[in-house]
């Protein structure tokens, strides 16, 4: 999974079928500490994002799996979750700590 941050929307005349009613959205992919990576992408929005949202990303077959009724559509990026709280934590360091109210590991 990847970060990304929608900076704008595309708008397409004409698309495949099976994407009729998904958002099109211009997102620039960030590495761990959110610095830009790479040139902006087009990504599929499954999770009803806006501009300047941080967002999770799927690529590749994830990302056609994705897709809220038909699971064979040509998309190579797609947006799978909006971020409400990120914590970075320095590398190396993990907390495994469940907080109250999750289901515990089995």
């Amino acid at each position: 999974m990847l970060f990304g941050k929608v900076k704008g929307t595309a708008v397409c005349t004409l698309k495949y079928q099976d994407l009729d009613g998904l958002k099109l959205l211009i997102v620039q992919p960030l590495d761990k500490h959110l610095n830009p990576v790479g040139s902006l992408q087009v990504a599929v929005d499954v999770v009803q994002a806006g501009i300047g949202d941080l967002c999770v990303m799927v690529r590749s077959r994830e990302a056609a799996l994705a897709m809220p009724e038909v699971k064979f559509v040509p998309v190579d990026l797609a947006l799978v979750g909006i971020v409400d709280e990120l914590e970075v934590k320095p590398d190396g360091e993990f907390d495994f700590t469940l907080k109250s109210g999750w289901n515990t590991y089995t």
